[in-house]
């Protein structure tokens, strides 16, 4: 998975190279004209949005190829002012300025999916998805999920990778951190998730296969889960510092691996079985966010879409100085 893009908006100027930007992300990808066209209007209402009524504002824009169709996500992020009455921003004509107030309307009715989580004083996430056409509807998936990758300012590889896999009810995820960051560390995390998509098996299986294939790589932290949704159990393992965590309304986990690198040394690898309660998230994460974090002052967020999620993660604990990974799952 490539990283996405990470591009500041504070101000009317930046708008047009985040737009830019975006469109030339999803040309690269070979979206058609009008995907490409529907691309710039929601990044630009997006954009408009973080500068004309927000704090520090962001937009993380990315590109999945998800089975045989695609999907492009803009999320919007922002430390304030929040919105205190969500349901009114959306309605045309809605405004705290003198713009018209059709913004967060237009990118609604445009995205394929729409979804907003806001905290009065704490800032705002906005997740616009488009997706192109694909055998399964994603509303008839056993789960849904999002993945956003960052790469550290200033390099345009990251040496985080994600990779997922969905069937039959079963999701597997892996998330693999090569040592320090940039091309080199890429190598290994990509070899990780080679081992990933070549394998079946347990989690530990898995990784202890990958190891032997990592030899000669500088090494990768590297955890994988495998999540049956009829069995209702998630079986984990890892080695290094990707950190898993469950949470439902009742109860919030940590998943813990053990120490080791893939690829240098590790101990022999095991897996641990938990329960997964119906309305549980999923999280896997690299550590360029820190793991003393809890969503509790985010009241109604684990049930937004996994994205939104994710993005607040980011906003709130991305430590700035290595690659950041959050995937999130739940089921629909």
């Amino acid at each position: 998975m490539t990283p996405y893009l990470d591009i500041p908006v504070t101000e009317v100027s930046q708008v047009g190279e985040a737009r830019r930007a975006a469109t030339r992300l999803a040309a690269d990808n070979g979206l058609d004209e009008l995907a490409c066209g529907r691309i710039a209007i929601l990044t630009t209402e997006l954009g408009t949005n973080l500068a004309r009524h927000a704090q520090d504002g962001r937009l993380l824009v990315g590109f999945h190829a998800a089975g045989e169709g695609w999907r492009f996500e803009i999320v919007s992020l922002d430390r304030g002012p929040g919105m205190a009455d969500v349901a009114g921003c959306m309605r045309d004509g809605y405004s705290t300025g003198s713009t018209p107030g059709n913004g967060l309307g237009a990118v609604r009715r445009l995205a394929s999916d729409f979804a907003v989580h806001s905290v009065p004083g704490r800032g705002s996430v906005i997740l616009a998805r488009l997706c192109g056409p694909s055998p399964t509807a994603p509303g008839r998936a056993a789960f849904a999920w999002a993945g956003i990758s960052l790469a550290v300012r200033g390099e345009l590889v990251s040496g985080d990778g994600w990779d997922l896999r969905v069937a039959d009810g079963r999701a597997s995820i892996m998330v693999a951190d090569g040592l320090g960051h940039g091309p080199i560390a890429a190598v290994a995390s990509d070899a990780a998730l080679a081992a990933f998509r070549g394998l079946t098996g347990s989690p530990s299986a898995v990784l202890e296969r990958a190891h032997q294939s990592m030899r000669g790589t500088r090494g990768a932290a590297v955890a994988m889960m495998e999540i049956d949704a009829r069995a209702s159990s998630l079986v984990f393992a890892g080695a290094g510092n990707i950190s898993g965590r469950m949470i439902s309304g009742i109860e919030d986990r940590s998943l813990l691996s053990q120490h080791g690198t893939l690829g240098v040394q590790i101990r022999r690898l095991q897996d641990t079985t938990y329960a997964w309660p119906d309305h549980a998230l999923a999280i896997l994460h690299s550590d360029g966010i820190t793991t003393r974090w809890n969503l509790k002052e985010a009241a109604g967020l684990l049930q937004a879409d996994p994205a939104v999620v994710a993005g607040w993660l980011l906003r709130d604990h991305q430590r700035g100085h290595d690659d950041a990974t959050v995937v999130v799952l739940k089921r629909n």
